[in-house]
């Protein structure tokens, strides 16, 4: 008896959906283009939203600043849900056990009273404008379209979150496990006057209508000065004076910082580039909300860091702003 094996070769019809044949043509497509395109609704809606009858939807009308297709925005980082969390996960590792340590042998409390008090004065309440960058960023993803956008924004949310507790725990360290640091820190943000500027700043960003200018005046102008000012600034400061334990406890924020930089820039040359009418309205935005930025971290910085620092900081993003096409409105070019 002879077996005779023969093959046959199945062709495929399709390699990918239909949506992103469309955009992309006939090849198999990664999984950030599967889970980030054309996945919102546009068309036949049930009803208005009923917060907002006057418009529909995912409407793109919720912004001043028009695209031809908000799909052109896309993420560097290539995050979709499966990746982010990967990514975060790796990231909090880290950050767990510089937590751990720092708990384990008591290295902030061993720390002289006034450093324990400048760090719970200047650093802990920010964990408030957190929460406000967490509401902002979700408020963003709910009104923006195209899921390249939204996901960059809801990330950002659940991001600002994680670090509004992290800041939380270096407060808990502070009082030894209990909430009377948090106690001090809350008060600090509602009655020192070196809070004022930024809580207003955070307490006027909650009601911006547009979108677009809400990111602005949230991931790259308040961001791109406190951030620098704190994170880099005022810990090196904080070392010089004895306190570099503390870096172990916020190197999270400055990972994740240089991480969100590279969006917002993404983001801002693609939106720029769409048109002149979109770089004049951004350009209007910026020098509006710079000088609010700077105005707010003035009284923080004179306290945690002196003013110099956050000069160098405005200088600094300045010339993240030039490079972008952009002007900053402090910073003569």
């Amino acid at each position: 008896m002879s077996v005779e094996i023969k093959t046959n070769t199945v062709e495929t019809l399709r390699h990918t959906y239909g949506n992103l044949q469309r955009r992309f043509g006939d090849k198999p497509a990664s999984r950030y283009q599967e889970a980030s395109y054309d996945i919102e609704p546009t068309t036949n809606f049930h009803y208005r939203p009923l917060w907002d009858p006057q418009r529909q939807l995912n409407d793109p009308s919720r912004t001043a600043i028009r695209m031809a297709d908000w799909h052109a925005v896309t993420d560097p980082r290539q995050y979709f849900y499966g990746a982010y969390v990967q990514a975060r996960a790796r990231m909090q590792e880290a950050a767990e056990h510089a937590y751990g340590f720092c708990e384990k042998r008591g290295l902030l409390s061993r720390l002289p009273e006034a450093l324990q008090h400048k760090i719970l004065r200047c650093l802990v309440p920010l964990r408030h404008a957190e929460m406000g960058a967490n509401m902002n960023n979700g408020g963003i993803a709910g009104d923006c379209i195209a899921g390249t956008m939204t996901q960059l924004h809801i990330y950002q949310a659940m991001d600002r979150l994680g670090i509004g507790q992290y800041l939380s725990r270096i407060g808990l360290l502070l009082g030894e496990g209990s909430g009377s640091a948090l106690d001090q820190a809350k008060a600090y943000w509602m009655d020192d006057p070196i809070w004022q500027g930024l809580r207003r700043y955070v307490e006027d960003s909650l009601v911006i209508k547009d979108w677009f200018e809400l990111t602005l005046a949230q991931n790259l102008l308040i961001d791109g000065m406190s951030y620098p000012l704190m994170y880099q600034r005022f810990d090196q400061q904080l070392g010089e004076e004895g306190a570099g334990d503390l870096s172990m406890l916020t190197e999270f924020m400055r990972d994740w910082y240089a991480e969100s930089t590279r969006w917002v820039d993404a983001m801002l040359k693609v939106v720029l580039a769409e048109s002149a009418d979109n770089h004049a309205q951004i350009q209007t935005w910026v020098d509006a909300w710079e000088p609010r930025a700077y105005a707010a971290l003035q009284p923080l910085a004179e306290a945690a860091t002196g003013l110099a620092a956050l000069d160098d900081v405005r200088a600094a993003l300045a010339a993240r702003l030039h490079k972008l096409g952009l002007r900053s409105p402090g910073v003569p070019a």
